[in-house]
């Protein structure tokens, strides 16, 4: 019996008919969104929309046969004030974001798509994502959601990672993923090349957890990461592109994520 070949997943591939007629079949339109920032003195600015991209193609694949899925070219710009001062960063204000985000969303929406989902890959823009999905949800009255990939598959990423427990910046995780994609972006590593983690919203040693203070990264680290970027493989890399992929299609493949009432 012949197999199928697989379903386009790529927005900019597709014709305008072909996306109409997608929209019809309730499917998901993934939206990546992440930055263009430093990223310590080892790995191209372009690591966090990088990965949000490949994890969406990823996911959307292997979604196929339980939920179609379509992935538009990724946002490339984020809410990166807090890397500016280490040179190499293009930063979005809230504002930008919620224009630039909400702008896509809306185009999505007005040709019939009402399954959308913003696949979010840098922490700046958790807290600003959050309350633009929750006013665009308000706004278009569709069942919208957003998620940053490192959150959906967290225990994936703790099992796989030696010497974090979680993606941090420029780090082992990070560093391992650019390795496996794109090897000749990645700089020599250095046993210099990593920066403690100090838990809570303030990231000081000694104040409370749950007190929130900005601070530019430049403050926490010299080199601009955090974690162990030393340690990182192109095989550990591998493994947590194809783990976080694997969570990230099963999240949006669950039909309640869809399903249940605004």
């Amino acid at each position: 019996m012949q197999v199928p070949a697989p379903s386009e997943v790529r927005w900019d591939r597709m014709t305008a008919p072909a996306l109409v007629k997608a929209a019809r079949d309730k499917t998901v339109v993934i939206i990546p969104l992440g930055a263009t920032e430093q990223h310590g003195p080892h790995l191209p600015t372009q690591v966090d929309w990088r990965l949000a991209y490949e994890v969406s193609l990823r996911a959307a694949t292997l979604m196929q046969g339980r939920q179609r899925a379509l992935v538009t070219p990724a946002i490339p710009f984020g809410m990166s004030e807090h890397h500016m001062s280490l040179g190499g960063t293009i930063t979005l204000n809230y504002a930008a974001m919620a224009a630039v985000v909400g702008c896509v969303v809306r185009s999505a929406a007005r040709h019939g798509f009402e399954r959308i989902f913003v696949l979010n890959g840098h922490g700046g823009n958790i807290a600003a994502l959050e309350t633009i999905i929750t006013e665009l949800t308000v706004e278009l009255k569709l069942p919208l959601a957003s998620g940053t990939y490192w959150h959906i598959a967290a225990r994936s990423i703790e099992e796989i990672l030696e010497h974090q427990d979680r993606v941090l910046h420029a780090c082992e995780a990070e560093t391992s993923m650019l390795q496996a994609l794109s090897p000749e972006t990645v700089l020599p590593l250095d046993a210099s090349f990593k920066a403690a983690l100090i838990p809570g919203l303030s990231a000081i040693e000694g104040v409370n957890p749950g007190i929130y203070r900005w601070q530019q990264l430049q403050t926490r680290s010299k080199l601009g990461l955090i974690g162990e970027a030393w340690s990182a493989t192109p095989e550990k890399g591998r493994r947590l592109l194809d783990a976080i992929s694997r969570d990230v299609a099963d999240a949006l493949a669950n039909q309640a994520v869809w399903d249940a009432p605004i």
